[in-house]
């Protein structure tokens, strides 16, 4: 079971009860506590997040991301916050936006097998198995 741990910012311009659900929208089985500038949630299900990439219909991109964000047994990822308020998927890998990012770890002893379950490996629109 992967543990994952979202961290957010949340800013005086922003409603507290919008940023948690930005990151419920993405781990709705989180538990979120406050932190010193805004929240640290943990979860063990990236079912959730598995079920965007799959309707978002972005695998081989989400994979690319997943893969570049691996070390050793933990990948880590940032996700638009704004993008994830509104129940889509934005990955950043530049600059954040104004109003930042979710910064996501996931860690797991067999973390390819959490890549392959959030975005498997695809030949054309098939997906590999």
């Amino acid at each position: 079971m992967p543990l994952i741990t979202a961290r957010v910012k949340c800013f005086p311009t922003e409603d507290p009860e919008k940023v948690k659900k930005a990151i419920l929208n993405i781990f709705p089985e989180s538990i979120i506590d406050e932190s010193e500038n805004g929240f640290v949630a943990t979860a063990n299900s990236c079912e959730r997040l598995a079920e965007l990439v799959r309707n978002m219909k972005i695998l081989d991109s989400a994979r690319a991301v997943l893969l570049r964000g691996k070390r050793n047994n933990s990948v880590k990822i940032r996700i638009n916050k704004q993008v994830a308020f509104v129940g889509k998927l934005s990955f950043i890998e530049d600059r954040d936006p104004p109003l930042g990012s979710i910064e996501v770890v996931i860690e797991d002893e067999r973390i390819d097998e959490i890549i392959d379950k959030i975005a498997p490996s695809t030949t054309g629109d098939e997906v590999n198995s």
